[in-house]
């Protein structure tokens, strides 16, 4: 049975619908045909994930999400992602949507990473980018 749960470091618990939203990782997975053990989220700070970035991919600049495959196996997905609160919340006034919007398109992009989805050439955010929007419409 996969398993999706949500942790908060450092911030306060604000997500809606949790059991909703699980489902629905859950279908990205099925969707997306990737086969889910466990997933976590983790939401914290800018600080918080600063280190993480600096700690684990030598980057020294924040992010809004950073996504690891922990999978030993590979027909199943194990993984954590971390998702920034401060940054959702900056991204969703500079992008002018509401931060639920915002929040959960973070959400999906990193489960999409776990289903094999890049991000580097213009063609692979492109592809994100519609997958996310795809998802996004279903959710909300």
């Amino acid at each position: 049975m996969a398993t999706v749960q949500f942790f908060f470091h450092n911030t306060a618990p604000f997500l809606r619908e949790r059991k909703k939203l699980k489902r629905f990782i859950e279908g990205i997975f099925k969707k997306e045909k990737t086969s889910l053990s466990s997933l976590s989220y983790i939401f914290c700070s800018d600080e918080y994930l600063l280190k993480i970035n600096k700690e684990f991919l030598k980057h020294d600049y924040y992010t809004d999400i950073i996504t690891f495959n922990l999978s030993l196996a590979k027909d199943k997905v194990e993984g954590e992602i971390y998702v920034s609160y401060d940054r959702v919340k900056d991204n969703a006034r500079r992008e002018a949507v509401s931060f639920q919007e915002e929040l959960h398109r973070v959400i999906f992009h990193g489960a999409l990473h776990l289903c094999g989805y890049k991000d580097k050439s213009k063609s692979q955010i492109a592809a994100m980018r519609n997958k996310e929007a795809e998802y996004l419409k279903a959710y909300l």
